[in-house]
């Protein structure tokens, strides 16, 4: 029985998944499995992923039909033996210290469940920056504080099979925010968590990601947030924050949607989110951007794109500073 056992979905990720898999071979740490699930893919996921472990027969090749990311992890924890599970996605790499790092921290404090792990940016507008703060002043992720704050866990994140065997598996009805849902269970269920706040992989940040989408997002960790309120309800502070939070994503989804009703030029819907919007967050700025969007939605959309570019040469100029 391996010590870890490292869970990689995989979608058509035959650019990306010999890099991820060889991070995984290559820890510091050999007593690891390291398991893939090909999710249905339709390119050569699996042939590379059969070749690889033709040569090391620590990698496992699991192959289904397609169902989702939440599915495909499944699938490959009911396949796992390990005393602990790491999760590593197919475009997602590790250093070779990462495993290494999170082992520690269970053997210096066996009341922990699971370790939060961190990471760089990799591309996007904070390409080389951690994913999360380091050094990490937030201490270490509770229920409350994992609902008051959705960045609290990350999702390089190692737990042990206690955890797994009590909550089971994600929620294959989620598409997007299923992490974040399990971490949310487990936390609920009293599981205990620690961070490792050094970055010690890297996380892929790209157009085609999941979360790139904020609509998505949104509508995502809304729906977990109505999952979750039955389970905290005899818990008035828990309750009150996560209250406080679905007042939050629902503004900044009404947000989200009205930037993408402007983006794709339809006036009608913008204006309608952005009346939506004034409601919540009345402003002058909203309120004139409502008002071009129903007498000059050519102009708002100019002036959208603008403050765009703008915003993201900003971002640019701030990361190439640090």
């Amino acid at each position: 029985m391996p010590l870890v056992s490292v869970i990689t979905p995989a979608y058509d990720a035959e650019r990306s998944i010999r890099e991820a898999a060889s991070s995984a071979l290559n820890q510091s740490m050999s007593d690891l499995e390291v398991i893939v699930v090909d999710d249905g893919s339709r390119d050569g996921t699996a042939a590379i992923v059969a070749e690889m472990a033709a040569g090391d027969p620590r990698l496992h090749l699991v192959r289904k039909s397609n169902g989702g990311v939440s599915s495909a992890r499944n699938a490959a924890l009911a396949a796992a033996s390990g005393e602990f599970l790491a999760l590593l996605d197919s475009d997602d790499l590790w250093d070779p210290g990462f495993l290494e790092g999170q082992i520690d921290i269970f053997r210096a404090r066996p009341d922990v469940d699971i370790v939060v792990g961190n990471a760089r940016e990799l591309g996007g507008r904070r390409d080389g920056q951690p994913s999360r703060p380091c050094p990490d002043l937030r201490g270490d992720p509770d229920s409350s504080a994992i609902i008051a704050d959705e960045t609290a866990v990350f999702i390089m994140s190692m737990f042990r099979r206690a955890v797994y065997e009590r909550i089971g598996g994600f929620d294959e009805a989620l598409r997007t925010n299923e992490d974040y849902e399990y971490w949310l269970r487990a936390a609920v269920a009293g599981f205990r968590f620690a961070r490792n706040d050094r970055p010690l992989g890297h996380y892929r940040r790209s157009a085609r990601s999941l979360s790139a989408s904020d609509v998505t997002m949104m509508r995502g960790i809304l729906r977990v947030f109505q999952q979750v309120r039955p389970s905290i309800l005899d818990r008035p502070r828990e309750l009150a924050l996560l209250d406080g939070q679905v007042d939050r994503f629902a503004t900044e989804l009404i947000a989200a949607e009205a930037r993408d009703a402007i983006e794709s030029g339809d006036a009608q819907l913008a204006a309608a989110r952005l009346a939506a919007l004034y409601r919540r967050r009345p402003g002058i700025a909203i309120a004139l951007a409502r008002a071009l969007a129903w007498c000059a939605p050519a102009l708002l959309a100019r002036v959208y794109r603008a403050r765009r570019a703008g915003l993201d040469a900003a971002h640019r100029v701030k990361a190439a500073a640090a």
